[in-house]
């Protein structure tokens, strides 16, 4: 049995729009380019095209799994970021845009593409904000830290698949504990939600993001917390760190980091206009020297990234 993807599509469009979705044409567009391997363009093209009978079920088992608000990402298992294809898993997080403003004010950040640095990522993921970072800047090279085995095998997976596994290494630990520094560069998307929001969520994050990956106590604060002391200590002395923010939560992380010694010294909004990138420097020129002028050893050690 064959069905023309004209038919394939209106069907999908129907469901969709009767399970309240908005843009349902589109829906079935991105799933059937997904599942079944079609451009935008050639269904454009071709929209009388015979879809075969396993394609047709391929297909209409995705359809189903996303009226279940199941993420179009999840279901095709890829997800694209700044412009790059990224593999996922049930222990990574979705990539989503707002991400890539991390990405822009590194840019700002360090002009020189040709710069030779070192990257520390702390919570690393599909590995789509280091990678990102790695494919612009051609000479850097990057360590990417995440508590989940599961997250680090795709995100050396999708190192492999973009051609930088050369210049990365990913490892499981809790945040920066046990590292030795200095880093250039340490970038981070902790988990940023507040425990009681999680019924705020939509269907499609709330039940198909890792939850580790989302919430961070009551106040969405905690990782922050964790990873402000570590920064501190693993920064280089003219290294530069960025951060993501969670919406509205710009004074409490500046505080946070504050007291800890590092200072925010610029912060980038994402396309809706929130606060989301948050630039901080470390001022201290003496290493040693925690806040306040307190003289302490410390054990500095290369970054065991490799080169």
């Amino acid at each position: 049995m064959t069905q023309s993807l004209e038919a394939l599509l209106q069907n999908a469009s129907a469901a969709f729009a009767a399970g309240g979705f908005e843009g349902p044409r589109m829906e079935a567009r991105a799933l059937a380019s997904g599942v079944l391997g079609l451009a935008r363009e050639a269904m454009v093209a071709h929209p009388d095209m015979e879809i075969v009978s396993g394609d047709i079920k391929k297909f209409n088992n995705a359809v189903d799994r996303r009226l279940a608000h199941e993420p179009v990402a999840r279901i095709i298992n890829e997800r694209e970021f700044w412009s790059l294809s990224f593999s996922l898993g049930p222990d990574t997080l979705v990539p989503r845009p707002e991400t890539e403003t991390l990405v822009e004010s590194v840019e700002a950040e360090i002009q020189d593409h040709d710069r030779t640095f070192s990257i520390l990522d702390l919570g690393t993921g599909s590995g789509c904000l280091l990678l990102a970072l790695l494919s612009e800047y051609p000479n850097a090279v990057g360590l990417g830290i995440d508590c989940a085995e599961g997250a680090l095998r795709i995100a050396e997976t999708n190192a492999k698949a973009l051609g930088l596994d050369g210049r990365v290494r990913f490892q499981c630990g809790n945040w920066g504990e046990g590292l030795d520094g200095p880093f250039d560069l340490i970038v981070s998307n902790p988990p940023y939600i507040a425990d009681g929001d999680r019924d705020l969520l939509a269907a499609d994050v709330r039940d198909h993001d890792p939850a580790r990956a989302l919430f961070a106590g009551p106040e969405g604060l905690d990782a922050y917390r964790a990873i402000a002391p570590q920064i501190r200590d693993l920064l280089g002395p003219s290294g530069v760190s960025v951060i993501e923010l969670g919406a509205g939560q710009g004074g409490p992380v500046r505080a946070i980091f504050e007291e800890f010694g590092l200072v925010a010294h610029r912060s980038r909004a994402d396309l809706a206009g929130i606060e989301r990138a948050l630039s901080l420097i470390n001022p201290l020129e003496n290493r040693g020297v925690e806040p306040g002028g307190i003289k302490v050893k410390k054990k500095v050690g290369k970054a065991g990234i490799p080169v």
